[in-house]
């Protein structure tokens, strides 16, 4: 099969899988990837989770946000420099970040070899 089109495939079934995540949980992709990120580090600060997703600055800002705003992620004031903000999830995030793992219907068919293993 040609490249680009299973490349295409592949972004129809990422697509697909979003608008699950939106309906049956409220968050884009970029939102639970930012929460997957923040699982696996404990706490992060906006450069250093945008740098994780592949974001500008812009948009890792509207990401944060929107997470912050549903309650799913909480700042915290850097301890050396005041002006420094990490961020880490909340029980609501983590709680979230469970019942999303455990959603493999939202999976579709191409992506289960590789995200079901």
């Amino acid at each position: 099969m040609n490249p680009l089109c299973k490349i295409r495939d592949i972004q129809r079934a990422v697509h697909q899988f979003e608008l699950c995540l939106e309906d049956k949980h409220g968050v884009c992709l970029n939102e639970a990837m930012a929460l997957c990120c923040l699982q696996q580090n404990g706490r992060l600060s906006s450069g250093e989770l945008g740098e994780m997703l592949g974001l500008t600055p812009s948009n890792t800002s509207k990401v944060i946000a929107s997470i912050e705003r549903k309650g799913l992620i909480s700042r915290i004031m850097g301890e050396s420099d005041r002006r420094q903000m990490y961020f880490s999830l909340t029980d609501g995030g983590r709680s979230l970040l469970d019942a999303i793992q455990s959603c493999t219907p939202c999976v579709p068919e191409i992506l289960r070899p590789i995200l079901c293993e």
